[in-house]
């Protein structure tokens, strides 16, 4: 029996082409991304989140859909992308609680905060600042630490969910200051910043970006801010190394992450995308006005500044005895 050679040559060709994972046989993205987030609409993690999709969308021609997944300190929305397909269509918008969580959550998380996911980039950073609401007197730190400590327990502070950066920076500076206050954890930033203008709570570490409309509107004050120096968008606030209160800092990263084994012409992609998103001067302007650094550190860099962030936390964790509540 004669075989052609051309016969064999095409079987061959389909075989291959079989063989070959989808995403390598259509051009992604083919289809609309979603980007988990795991806190409520309306704080600075969802305002990172739609700003890049929108920029990403114009970019690479598909949308790139915004989806609100708040719970257990983002801890469900990180376990939904950990658990999607690798193939570049769920992607997660996290923060710096993501590397926090193995320090609070060990006993329940289904993922690891590094090897679940592969890293895209940072886009963007934002200080802490200490504010206080209406229930409090306090115009300086030391007025601040006055009050606190005239009510040992009673003074509360709030934030976006138990583990989270606001939660780590309370519980830091009130084992710098020997002072205790009763901590109230929220389900985001948004809702908490609610309550603090509306009395509910009395104060919060919050990220710049979480609490600037209001300070710049009167209806809450920034007593310091957790930065090498002052922010431009609050001269007059002093950090809390001006304040008194040495050795204290603390910042909150947003950035794109995506389920482990990601293709690395997608990861290539959304890298290259994040870069330019990050770099745009309408994002730098828009960020400042938000109280946030445009940021952009990717792949293995941004990945060892989450291995990094994992092993600190836990140490801190344990130093300070926190635990998920």
């Amino acid at each position: 029996m004669k075989i052609h050679l051309a016969t064999v040559s095409l079987a061959i060709s389909m075989g291959l082409c079989t063989a070959l994972p989808a995403a390598a046989q259509t051009a992604w993205p083919a289809k609309p991304v979603r980007i988990l987030v795991g806190f409520s609409a309306g704080g600075p993690t969802d305002a990172v989140a739609r700003a890049f999709a929108e920029h990403a969308a114009r970019a690479l021609g598909q949308p790139f859909v915004v989806d609100n997944k708040p719970g257990a300190n983002t801890i469900l929305a990180a376990e939904a992308v950990a658990a999607a397909a690798p193939d570049g269509y769920t992607l997660l918008l996290g923060a710096t609680n993501h590397t926090m969580i193995p320090a609070l959550y060990s006993h329940r998380v289904k993922f690891d905060a590094v090897r679940s996911f592969a890293p895209v980039c940072s886009l963007a950073a934002s200080p802490t600042v200490l504010v206080v609401g209406p229930t409090m007197a306090a115009n300086t730190v030391g007025e601040f630490l006055r009050e606190v400590k005239a009510a040992p327990g009673k003074r509360t502070y709030a934030t976006p969910g138990s583990g989270s950066s606001g939660h780590f920076a309370s519980e830091r500076f009130t084992r710098l200051t020997g002072t205790s206050m009763n901590h109230i954890p929220y389900k985001g930033a948004a809702q908490a910043m609610t309550d603090l203008m509306g009395g509910q709570v009395d104060s919060s570490f919050a990220t710049l970006g979480s609490v600037l409309p209001q300070v710049q509107a009167g209806k809450l004050r920034a007593l310091a801010v957790a930065a090498p120096k002052r922010s431009a968008l609050l001269p007059g606030v002093p950090t809390f190394e001006e304040a008194g209160i040495k050795g204290y800092a603390a910042d909150a990263w947003y950035g794109l992450l995506a389920p482990a084994q990601t293709p690395p012409q997608v990861l290539a992609a959304l890298q290259r995308v994040a870069t330019e998103f990050a770099s745009a001067p309408a994002t730098v302007e828009k960020f400042r006005m938000l109280g946030m650094e445009a940021r952009s550190t990717c792949a293995d860099a941004f990945g060892a500044q989450l291995a990094n962030e994992v092993k600190a936390y836990g140490e801190l964790a344990r130093a300070l005895d926190l635990k998920a509540e």
